[in-house]
């Protein structure tokens, strides 16, 4: 008989952080969060609890931990957007109906209580964390900032009654050929010229987040506002997210355009790819795993394209060829194999269109459902 308990103890905390170690042990595709930062949702001064509530459950075969799953609500995106939202997240199960009914049945009795009245997701406290379930491309090694899952996940949450709410597509790309490249290059240097803009500098790492990291979250606000999930981020989590950088940035692949003020206009912000650097370690940043990690961040061979945003009164000008001119300067004097787009909402037609410039096919898909609450 399956149990599910919500998680108190020390020893059922660590089970909920290790369980996706031990169910995806030995997969090649599976990347773990880092451990440390897991841990601190279960700190009761974490800074997503300024703006959240969250509960987590276990599911049990006797003492043998069969499952987990997280279930929050976000009052921040509930109040802008006048919903009354539940998300599940960190879900994973062996492949058994009985065990994810029953961990989904303890999540959305939880949200009813709370008064929510929709379950959606996997979808985390904000846009910044991992979300989705991968239902194309399982056999695609995963970038650091997204979650690997087994096929069969996508049955389990079908099965218990959740429909498809939207899309996200992920793109493999790799340089293009010499003509577009100078192609894409005059575009950018007159785009240059006509807005009267230039590439932001900074002499060292913790220089470029100090100069610039504010700037590119006030953009970040403007751009994705009226995207599936977001909202405004508070100034505990740029805090938070600023320091998390320090270890992964490398200013070299980061692009911020400023304009003649010196006021960021536009950025793209992509981190090296250290995905299989911190595979074999679980996650915890080892002394190994951190000689991994630091070398890829300054000899990259992938490269994670992680958020682009634009101004509001450049948007849809084309402004996003300048810093994909500006990637691929810097990819041309690397050893850069390929990078990874991360997610694109199926309806953003915009921003996948930029991708001509590239020899690109996709090569993941990812869904987040949503399903009423069951009146209790």
């Amino acid at each position: 008989m399956i149990e599910v308990r919500p998680v108190r103890s020390g020893k059922e905390k660590k089970q909920f952080l290790e369980f996706p170690l031990e169910l995806y042990k030995g997969n090649e595709y599976f990347v773990p969060a880092l451990y440390n930062d897991e841990k601190k949702i279960f700190n009761k001064n974490y800074f997503y609890y300024e703006t959240a509530r969250a509960e987590y459950f276990l599911a049990y075969n006797g003492s043998k931990v069969v499952g987990r799953i997280s279930v929050l609500i976000q009052d921040l995106y509930n109040t802008k957007h006048n919903e009354k939202r539940a998300r599940f997240t960190r879900f994973d199960s062996i492949n058994d109906r009985e065990v994810s009914n029953a961990l989904f049945k303890a999540a959305e009795a939880w949200a009813a209580e709370q008064g929510m009245d929709t379950i959606c997701g996997p979808l985390g406290f904000s846009d910044l964390e991992r979300e989705g379930l991968l239902i194309e491309g399982f056999d695609q090694h995963q970038t650091f900032e997204e979650q690997y899952n087994y096929d069969y996940y996508a049955d389990l949450i079908e099965a218990y009654g959740f429909v498809k709410e939207v899309d996200w597509y992920e793109h493999r790309m790799t340089l293009p050929k010499d003509d577009s490249f100078i192609r894409l290059g005059r575009v950018s240097a007159w785009m240059m010229k006509k807005f009267n803009l230039h590439i932001g500098t900074a002499k060292t790492n913790s220089g470029y987040i100090k100069k610039y990291l504010n700037d590119i979250f006030d953009l970040l606000d403007d751009t994705y506002s009226g995207l599936y999930g977001t909202f405004p981020f508070t100034e505990s989590m740029r805090k938070n997210f600023a320091d998390s950088f320090k270890l992964i940035i490398n200013r070299k692949y980061c692009i911020v355009l400023c304009d003649k003020d010196e006021k960021a206009v536009a950025f793209g912000v992509s981190i090296p790819g250290i995905g299989r650097a911190v595979q074999k370690s679980g996650g915890r940043l080892t002394l190994p795993c951190i000689y991994k990690v630091l070398k890829e961040k300054y000899r990259p061979t992938t490269i994670d394209l992680g958020l682009v945003g634009v101004t509001p009164r450049l948007q849809n000008l084309g402004i996003n060829a300048i810093m994909l001119f500006e990637l691929m300067k810097v990819m041309k004097k690397g050893k850069i194999e390929y990078f990874e787009t991360n997610l694109t909402l199926e309806s953003n037609e915009k921003v996948r269109a930029q991708f001509v410039y590239f020899e690109h096919h996709q090569n993941k898909v990812r869904r987040s459902y949503v399903k009423k609450i069951n009146k209790v």
